[in-house]
């Protein structure tokens, strides 16, 4: 991820040298209000009103009664779910929901979000243990390749000046394809039926804004661009701005066709839940308060920092910077979650990467990196000692070289 981050403040030094054609984005006036494919509650904007998120909500919880039928007596818990970013960090994740599946008391979540690693994990965490085997194959690939393809540095530096990305997602994307089929989309979409609600974040470039993607609505529409939709999402939600190249989304208005640039959810927001400025009374009255919530986070990620000698360059230092600010970013996401989740009665559960993980790292998307983090997350999740009731407090675990030699 700090490499990503160098890469998009090299990029961004250079933005004004070359750019790729592409569509005009919608008119800002109106670039919130228009549907995709036509379904109104395609996508919902976190950082707005909080009306049509509330109304999905309760539509939800009248759903969840009507499919318990008449004796409603479903589980006394209902539970949530939110997964955070983290590059190749989510075989953490990935690794925790088959540990959880193994130690039998996995409960069936009625909403769960992602975040780019996070989104690529939700979809199969949302359909449950069925879907456990194909998760462990999207993370822990055999090789950087089945991920992302990288040129040399000849390469690279002509994409800083002329191209949008320094790495090609196709491999990526052809991962989605083979798993995001039209079987997921309509179990989702049966899922939706149920009041099960499936929540994919991106950012949206055009509008600096953070986007929701109503990942069941879109699979129950029966639009013949769902499915595409729904990878695209995926893709776009995994798509680190610089490093990777951003999605861009038609939008049909008045016969004209215009494009959203979409990149990583994480560039807004690293964990989502629902705002704070939403309040759960609306569903409380539908029919689901009687019943104790419960919001699991997962932050594919540590908490603590480890120190080093930032040596005296602007790369140096503005990549340790641009990195710190993630962190504490994710950090304060976790947080916001837990004092929203105070305030409306919910209980609080969060699982992230703990210190006594150790394994080598050559790079980014390193296969036995990945491989080895899938298994600590699977242990920890079999075991369920992953869960702490309280966000923690970021320590240093490394407080320089001397600290770093003893480490190894």
């Amino acid at each position: 991820m700090a490499l990503a981050v160098v890469l998009l403040l090299a990029a961004s030094l250079l933005s004004g040298c070359a750019s790729i054609v592409r569509l005009d984005p919608p008119p800002s006036s109106l670039a919130t209000d228009l549907p995709v494919l036509g379904i109104s509650n395609a996508r919902f904007w976190p950082d707005g009103p909080p009306d049509a998120l509330s109304r999905e909500g309760v539509l939800m919880a009248q759903l969840g009664r009507a499919a318990q039928g008449p004796q409603r007596d479903g589980p006394s818990e209902v539970h949530f779910l939110a997964l955070s970013g983290g590059g190749d960090n989510g075989a953490f994740g990935a690794g925790l929901m088959n540990g959880w599946t193994q130690a039998g008391n996995r409960p069936e979540f009625t909403v769960v979000t992602g975040i780019s690693a996070g989104a690529l994990i939700a979809p199969f965490a949302f359909l449950g243990p069925a879907f456990d085997a194909p998760l462990r194959e999207v993370f822990t690939p055999a090789g950087r390749a089945d991920v992302l393809r990288l040129g040399g540095w000849l390469t690279t530096a002509f994409s800083l000046v002329f191209g949008e990305a320094v790495a090609d997602t196709s491999p990526l994307y052809s991962l989605i394809e083979r798993h995001a089929d039209e079987a997921m989309l309509r179990a989702i979409a049966r899922e939706y039926r149920r009041g099960r609600l499936l929540l994919i974040g991106t950012t949206n470039l055009d509008l600096q804004r953070p986007v929701v993607w109503n990942i069941g609505a879109i699979a129950a529409s029966g639009h013949p661009g769902a499915l595409d939709l729904f990878r695209r999402i995926l893709l776009a939600s995994a798509s680190i701005p610089g490093a990777f190249p951003p999605v861009l989304v038609n939008i049909d208005h008045e016969g004209r066709t215009f494009q959203e640039m979409h990149v990583d959810g994480g560039a807004s927001v690293q964990v989502f839940f629902y705002p704070p400025s939403m309040q759960l009374r609306d569903m409380d009255r539908a029919g689901s308060g009687q019943r104790r919530r419960v919001i699991h986070v997962v932050r594919n990620g540590r908490i603590d920092l480890e120190g080093a000698t930032v040596a005296r360059g602007v790369m140096s230092i503005t990549g340790r910077s641009a990195s710190t600010l993630l962190h504490f970013s994710g950090i304060n996401d976790i947080n916001r979650i837990y004092l929203t989740a105070l305030r409306d009665g919910l209980g609080f559960r969060v699982a992230y990467i703990g210190t006594d993980f150790r394994a080598p790292r050559s790079g980014p998307f390193d296969p036995e990196f990945m491989k080895a983090l899938f298994e600590y997350g699977r242990a920890a999740g079999l075991s369920g000692a992953a869960w702490a009731t309280a966000p923690p407090l970021a320590t240093t675990s490394v407080a320089g070289p001397a600290g770093l030699a003893a480490a190894r």
